[in-house]
């Protein structure tokens, strides 16, 4: 577990408002140290109790030649799924859908972990099993889609932030008892849009605070500021964003105490953008 009395951070440079402009290079800062203060004990460990399962379940859903399964469709979406081959959007359909993706035979050979909408952790499939029972039988990890969604961030430059921490502690120990042992949370960051420091704060702060509020209830946090693919800007200005990003997140899930053997990474694709006429090699890409 990451002692963060003994960590020695060097804070990332940050974004402001002149720096909005399109086209614009992160300003380097000079860096300065912060020294973590230790806090009470209580707080800088996870759950005695979690510890050892945390670790157990990020090296599950981490196993080689295995990946996870991202079923975590809201109803609203699953209805688009089911309108595309003529279905309503029912429970009944959505049930007969998602019993189809969790029984597909050898599904636990190439799937680990699979995310699963609230409704779905709740779920039998058609003959009556629980849809969490019929994965952990593959050798699946159930996970959960935690986040209540983007909404617009006020004192931005038109940038969103990720909502759902109020309540998420209780909504995890549900989500544990139920089976899930793992959680999804989805925040971005927006180059066209800047990104601000106050986005690439907010951003930071929301994974820490989820990553640290789902270990102390059992869940293994998949941790990913996804930087969104829009936009004109190349391949490099897209890195030079996600090194500012990812420095923002680590520096906030210590001062969270994040135990860092509990977490899984997702650093997002880094290829070029989707719009515009630049093009990007493999190589390129692979570096």
């Amino acid at each position: 577990m990451a002692s963060a009395s003994a960590t020695l951070l060097k804070s990332s440079p940050v974004l402001d408002k002149s720096e909005w402009v399109k086209g614009q290079s992160i300003r380097h800062a000079s860096a300065t140290t912060v020294r973590c203060h230790p806090a009470a004990a209580s707080v800088l460990t996870v759950k005695a109790s979690y510890a050892d399962e945390l670790v157990k379940t990020a090296k599950t859903i981490a196993s080689p030649g295995r990946g996870i399964l991202a079923m975590d469709e809201s109803n609203a979406t699953c209805g688009k799924r089911l309108a595309s081959i003529g279905l309503e959007n029912t429970e009944a359909n959505r049930q007969a859908y998602r019993t189809l993706l969790v029984t597909v035979p050898g599904l636990g050979e190439y799937i680990s972990g699979a995310i699963l909408f609230e409704e779905t952790l709740y779920q039998s499939t058609v003959d009556g099993r629980k849809m969490v029972d019929v994965l952990v039988e593959q050798n699946i990890v159930p996970g959960i889609k935690v986040d209540k969604g983007l909404v617009p961030l006020a004192g931005s430059n038109n940038e969103s932030w990720c909502q759902g921490l109020d309540g998420l502690a209780s909504r995890s120990a549900a989500y544990y008892q139920q089976g899930a042992r793992f959680a999804k949370w989805r925040t971005v960051v927006s180059i066209p849009n800047g990104p601000s420091a106050l986005a690439v704060k907010e951003a930071a702060w929301g994974l820490a605070r989820y990553a640290a509020i789902s270990q102390d209830n059992g869940l293994v946090p998949i941790v990913e500021p996804e930087i969104l693919l829009d936009g004109e800007h190349g391949i490099d200005r897209t890195f030079e964003v996600a090194q500012k990003v990812w420095a923002e997140v680590f520096y906030y899930l210590a001062e969270n105490n994040v135990m860092f053997e509990g977490i899984l990474l997702n650093p997002g694709n880094l290829a070029c953008p989707r719009q515009g006429q630049l093009s990007c090699s493999a190589w390129q890409i692979h570096r």
